[in-house]
């Protein structure tokens, strides 16, 4: 989903409209065109459709998933030009097996993750996004829920501090859910420069600073509000139970907090558990999927140079093996303990 019109850093603003590393995601799949029968792709972050419309070109069939309406919306008339190899359905990936069942896809020879915020939420000032551009402070995916606006207003500062510190690697995290606080006392927050400029007058910029005081601060509120280092944990174990014997798991992450939980999951799933010839291996069981090699790839030189955003993108890949899918464990991931969204109020309730 890491694509869009224009350059932009980190910050979230837009990049230029293409799909990350897409010739490495082919090529993970093992897809081409000479395949003698399609091959079947779930496609779990559709976006803007770059990855669906690159791998029906090269022969697969593809059912994709969204859980932005408007996503939904927009990939209807690629869903009519590509003429029966493209299905495009409205849900979470964290339940794309269930999902796959729904629309009798069967089980999938491969499925596909571009985690993080797509070109068009970011392009959009209404979605709330990006500090780039004055818009209403929400950053809800789903445009259903709690509001970024509902967390800066409502949670106590002691919890902002921590979904700002964790979520956003914020060092200074709580200088900036202090300065939130003493805000919106004074006035509710309501849009996006609103937030933005308090944090940048918080923290204070220099000339030399890569990226806006207010990149983290913002991440944490996109992570928190749609749940999405929960929703990546789910979707992987997801994967692994809708997978055939043979068939590829591959993820894209663009920062650290995304691409440690798969490195966990890939981990647990090997089999690699850690142990010497003094402590054996306790409660070992058998791996779900094989890693050739390392698993993991990074953008070209070249790509980076024309799409900044890919510079922080990693690939992981890994292939199910025909053990049966282990049970879901979200202890693996060790996420923090935050407080949960669905109790936070809703504005205007």
């Amino acid at each position: 989903m890491a694509d869009s019109d224009i350059k932009s850093d980190v910050a979230g603003g837009p990049v230029r409209h293409v799909p990350v590393m897409l010739n490495e995601v082919l090529s993970c799949l093992q897809l081409t065109a000479e395949n003698k029968t399609p091959l079947k792709i779930v496609d779990g972050t559709f976006g803007a459709g770059g990855y669906s419309t690159a791998m029906v070109e090269a022969g697969a069939q593809v059912m994709a998933i969204d859980r932005d309406p408007n996503a939904i919306r927009d990939g209807a008339d690629l869903v009519e030009k590509l003429e029966g190899k493209l299905s495009l359905v409205s849900g979470e990936f964290r339940h794309l097996d269930q999902l796959a069942a729904d629309h009798d896809f069967g089980q999938a020879d491969g499925v596909v993750l571009d985690i993080g915020v797509s070109s068009m939420q970011l392009d959009e000032a209404e979605r709330g996004f990006s500090f780039q551009k004055d818009g209403p402070l929400d950053m809800r995916m789903s445009q259903s829920g709690v509001s970024a606006a509902d967390v800066v207003n409502t949670m106590q500062q002691s919890d902002l501090t921590r979904v700002i510190g964790i979520l956003g690697e914020e060092r200074r995290a709580s200088h900036v859910s202090r300065a939130i606080v003493r805000e919106r006392e004074k006035i509710p927050f309501s849009t996006t420069l609103q937030l933005a400029n308090l944090v940048e007058k918080t923290l204070g910029r220099r000339a030399t600073d890569r990226i806006h005081p207010a990149t983290r601060t913002f991440q944490a509120l996109r992570i928190f509000v749609n749940q999405e280092l929960e929703q990546l944990g789910e979707a992987l174990f997801a994967a692994e139970r809708l997978l055939k014997a043979g068939g590829r798991l591959v993820v894209v992450t663009f920062h650290s907090l995304e691409d440690r939980l798969v490195k966990l999951f890939f981990k647990d799933r090997s089999g690699k558990q850690e142990g010497s010839r003094h402590l054996p291996l306790v409660n070992h069981k058998d791996a779900t999927f094989v890693i050739h090699g390392k698993g993991l790839l990074k953008a070209s030189r070249d790509e980076a140079e024309i799409n900044p955003r890919s510079r922080s993108a990693k690939l992981r890949w890994a292939e199910r093996n025909d053990n049966p899918a282990d049970k879901m464990d979200m202890s693996i991931f060790g996420l923090p303990n935050l407080v949960p969204l669905d109790s936070l109020q809703l504005k205007g309730e």
